[in-house]
C-alpha cells in the first residue's frame, strides 16, 4: 500500500459531450481499488458558479444529494456512497462558486496584501487547496478526483490547468488522468468513428495534460483495429484505450472495466505493485444475480412533481433496486405526476399497483394530486411510504379527512391557514437566505417502542439525513394520535417528529427524513426493504381476494 501521507490521485475528464457517465466510471473503479483493500474515496469538482446545487431546480440537475455532515452536493455522490458503501463529506464536491467565494472573501480582509488577485495563481491554489484537504486527512491510499463539464468549456478550464500544476508537483507517479469520450456511432456508413476522441485528448493536451487512459463510451463493440486507432492518436498503449459500453443496468460496469484490467493498469500507472491480490466481489455479484433473476415483480408508483426528469429522484429509483434485489424482486416503477392526479381518475391512475411512494418536493404546484393519493392508499390499505414533504402531505391528509380542519395545511402552502398542522421551526421564521438555511445532514432519531419502525429498523435509535425547512406541528400531535395517526419517532433534542404511521394500516409510514440517501448496494435501506415486503403481502392478499372471487 501507499504511504498514507501521499495518496495517489486519479483525475478524471470527459471530452465530446456531456452525461457520459464520469461518475459511474469513477465510482465504479473506486469500487474495484476498494475491492482489492486499498482506501478510497471519490470528489466532484463542478464547474458552475452556485455555491452547491441546494437552490438549482431539480430539472436542472437532477436530485440534490445531502450528505451525513449537512452538504447539499451533487447527485454523483450518491452513485459513489452506493459503489464504495462509505460516506462522503462536504469536502467530496467543490464548485466554482465556493472556489470563487473563498478566494474573494480572503481579498476582502486583505489576505493577499494588495497582490493583483488572478485566476493563476490565486484560484488554482484554492482548487488545489480544497482537492488536497482529502488527502491530508491520512484516511485514503487513492482520491479520485471527478472532474465536471466537457474538455474544452471556458468554465473548466480552471480546473484543467489545476490538475496540470498538480501533476508537476505530485510528481508523474502519484497521479494519472482518465479522460472519458464517446465514441459515436453513424448507421449511415456503419462505423464507429474516433475523431471526436481524438480531438477530445488534443484538446487536453493543449491545455498541458496528456490522458493515460482513454475511457470510450459507445453503443456497440469496439473492435480491435479501431482500438489501435485511437491509441495511435492519443499516444497510449492499445491496453490503456478502455472500452464502456451501454449495459442493462449501471452496477454491470464495474464487472466490465473488471474484464479489461482496468483496475491492474491503473494500478501499475501509479506505481503500486501488488496485484496477486484479486478483488472482492462476492457479495457485489451476489446481488447482481438477485437483481437480473428475480422471483418476483412488483409495480412501485412514484408520486411526485418532477417526474419528466428521473434523475430527480435517482436515490428513490437505486433504493428501490437494492430493496428489490435483496428481495429478489424485480420493482417496477409507474412515474405519475401527481398535477395529473384527480379524485375522478385516482382509481384508474393507480390501478394495479403494489405500493405508493409520495416523494419530496417544494412548493405548491401538484399538490393536490399528492394529497388525493395518500387519502386513496389510506382508505384501500394500499402500502404507502411518504418522504419529506410526503409526510408532511400524509398528515395534511389526514388532518382535513379524519381530523375534519378542511383548511388544514402547511404554511408553505398557505400562511393563512387556520390548522397550519405543518409549521416553520422558529429559527426558520426570519431567514431570507435560501441556500444551506434549511435542516440538514444526519440527525438523531429515537423510536418509539414496539412500533413498526422498531420492528424495520431493529433499533430504537438511529441517524437519517435532512434536507427540509418545514415541520410537523406538535400543538397537533394529540388530536392525531387520538384518532389514528401516531408520531412513532421523534428528534430526542428538540421533539420534532421525525416519523409518523397510521395505525390500522398494515404500512402507511411518513418520513420526514431521506432514507434513500443511505441506501447502497451492500447496505440496502430497512424502509426501502420493508416497503418492498408490504407490497409483496399486499401483492399476494389480492392474488388470493381475486382467486376467491373466481370461485364463487
Amino acid at each position: 500500500m501507499s504511504d498514507p501521507l501521499t495518496p495517489k490521485y486519479i483525475f478524471v475528464t470527459g471530452g465530446v459531450t456531456s452525461s457520459l457517465g464520469k461518475g459511474i466510471v469513477a465510482a465504479s473503479l473506486g469500487m474495484l481499488l476498494k475491492a482489492r483493500g486499498y482506501r478510497v474515496t471519490i470528489q466532484k469538482l463542478d464547474p458552475y458558479i452556485n455555491i452547491d446545487p441546494g437552490t438549482l431546480n431539480p430539472y436542472e440537475h437532477g436530485e440534490c444529494y445531502v450528505t451525513e455532515d449537512g452538504a447539499e452536493t451533487d447527485l454523483d455522490l450518491g452513485h459513489y456512497e452506493r459503489f464504495l458503501n462509505t460516506p462522503t463529506s462536504r469536502n467530496n464536491n467543490v464548485t466554482t462558486g465556493k472556489i470563487y467565494q473563498t478566494v474573494i472573501e480572503k481579498e476582502r480582509k486583505g489576505d493577499f496584501l494588495g497582490k493583483t488577485v488572478q485566476v493563476i495563481p490565486h484560484i488554482t491554489n484554492e482548487i488545489k487547496r480544497r482537492i488536497k484537504i482529502l488527502g491530508k486527512s491520512g484516511d485514503f491510499d487513492i482520491i479520485i478526483t471527478e472532474i465536471g463539464g466537457t474538455v474544452g468549456d471556458i468554465e473548466s478550464l480552471p480546473y484543467i490547468e489545476t490538475v496540470r500544476q498538480l501533476r508537476w508537483e505530485l510528481g508523474y507517479q502519484n497521479s494519472i488522468v482518465v479522460h472519458l469520450t464517446l465514441v459515436p456511432y453513424l448507421a449511415a456508413s456503419g462505423e464507429l468513428k474516433t475523431k471526436p476522441s481524438q480531438h477530445s485528448v488534443r484538446q487536453l493536451m493543449e491545455n498541458g495534460l496528456q490522458t493515460n487512459f482513454l475511457v470510450c463510451r459507445t453503443e456497440h463493440d469496439i473492435p480491435k483495429d479501431v482500438r489501435s486507432k485511437l491509441a495511435l492518436f492519443c499516444n497510449l498503449n492499445i491496453d490503456h484505450v478502455i472500452e464502456s459500453k451501454d449495459l442493462s443496468t449501471i452496477y454491470e460496469v464495474p464487472l466490465y472495466l473488471k474484464k479489461q484490467n482496468f483496475d491492474t493498469l491503473v494500478l501499475k500507472e501509479l506505481g503500486f505493485d501488488e496485484f496477486s491480490k484479486e478483488p472482492d466481489l462476492t457479495q457485489w455479484n451476489e446481488f447482481l444475480t438477485k437483481y437480473k433473476n428475480p422471483k418476483n415483480k412488483l409495480e412501485i408508483a412514484l408520486v411526485g412533481k418532477y417526474v419528466s426528469l428521473q434523475d430527480s429522484y435517482k436515490s428513490i429509483v437505486e433504493a428501490l433496486i437494492h430493496a428489490g434485489a435483496s428481495n429478489e424482486t424485480k420493482v417496477n416503477i409507474r412515474w405519475i405526476y401527481s398535477g395529473d392526479i384527480l379524485p375522478e381518475n385516482i382509481s384508474d391512475k393507480l390501478k394495479g399497483i403494489d405500493g405508493i411512494i409520495i416523494a419530496p418536493g417544494f412548493g405548491d404546484r401538484a399538490i393536490a394530486g399528492k394529497i388525493t393519493a395518500c387519502q386513496y392508499a389510506r382508505v384501500h390499505k394500499i402500502p404507502l411510504l411518504g418522504i419529506c414533504l410526503g409526510m408532511q402531505i400524509a398528515v395534511i391528509e389526514f388532518a382535513r379527512n379524519v381530523l375534519g380542519y378542511e383548511d388544514a395545511d402547511s404554511v408553505e402552502f398557505n400562511v393563512q391557514s387556520e390548522n397550519p398542522v405543518i409549521c416553520l421551526m422558529e429559527e426558520q421564521k426570519n431567514i431570507t437566505n435560501k441556500g444551506g438555511t434549511m435542516r440538514l445532514g444526519a440527525w438523531d432519531c429515537k423510536i418509539k417502542e414496539n412500533s413498526l419502525a422498531e420492528k424495520i429498523y431493529g433499533n430504537l435509535s438511529i441517524k437519517e439525513r435532512h434536507r427540509h425547512r418545514y415541520e410537523f406541528n406538535s400543538e397537533y400531535k394529540d388530536q392525531f394520535e387520538k384518532n389514528g395517526l401516531e408520531a412513532i419517532g421523534s428528534n430526542p433534542e428538540t421533539g420534532l417528529v421525525e416519523i409518523i404511521q397510521v395505525k390500522d394500516h398494515p404500512f402507511y409510514i411518513g418520513v420526514q427524513y431521506h432514507p434513500e440517501y443511505k441506501s447502497t448496494v451492500a447496505t440496502p435501506h430497512p424502509l426501502f426493504l420493508a416497503l418492498i415486503k408490504a407490497a409483496q403481502d399486499y401483492q399476494n392478499y389480492n392474488k388470493i381476494k381475486n382467486a376467491t372471487k373466481k370461485q364463487f
